[in-house]
């Protein structure tokens, strides 16, 4: 397998539960786990009132270099079954996170490997609700 390949399979799942997280650090990152941790840290789930427990939405995009988002990111899942409204605050809540979390501070050896390749991160909303133990 080419490291290419590996590159476009990754997945990476933030599952966020009970704490929001804000501002990434920014040290230099050097591997692709590093990548997701960072972006799972900065990610802000939109407001319960505005939530769907067991949300999980899946977003793909690319790096630059230099950490920066090339072009728009795209969503390719969103639980179905949830209202227009409930599926718009998560994607604002998202493209929030990446506008806020970017651009990240890759090592010159990642920024070669990342840019321009597909990174593909899914979030998935597990914070308890009122009534709802977790």
């Amino acid at each position: 397998m080419t490291r290419g390949a590996f590159i476009v399979g990754l997945v990476w799942t933030a599952v966020i539960g009970s704490a929001a997280h804000g501002q990434t650090a920014k040290r230099a990152l050097n591997t692709i786990n590093e990548v997701g941790e960072a972006l799972q840290a900065c990610w802000l789930p939109p407001p319960m009132e505005e939530s769907r427990p067991g949300m999980q939405i899946t977003v793909m995009f690319s790096f630059n270099r230099a950490g920066e988002i090339l072009g728009e990111p795209r969503f390719t899942y969103l639980t179905p079954g949830v209202s227009t409204a409930v599926r718009a605050s998560y994607q604002r809540a998202v493209a929030a996170t990446l506008k806020r979390c970017t651009p990240l501070n890759f090592t010159p050896e990642l920024g070669g490997a990342l840019a321009g390749r597909p990174f593909t991160m899914r979030f998935i909303d597990s914070r308890p609700t009122p009534g709802r133990r977790a």
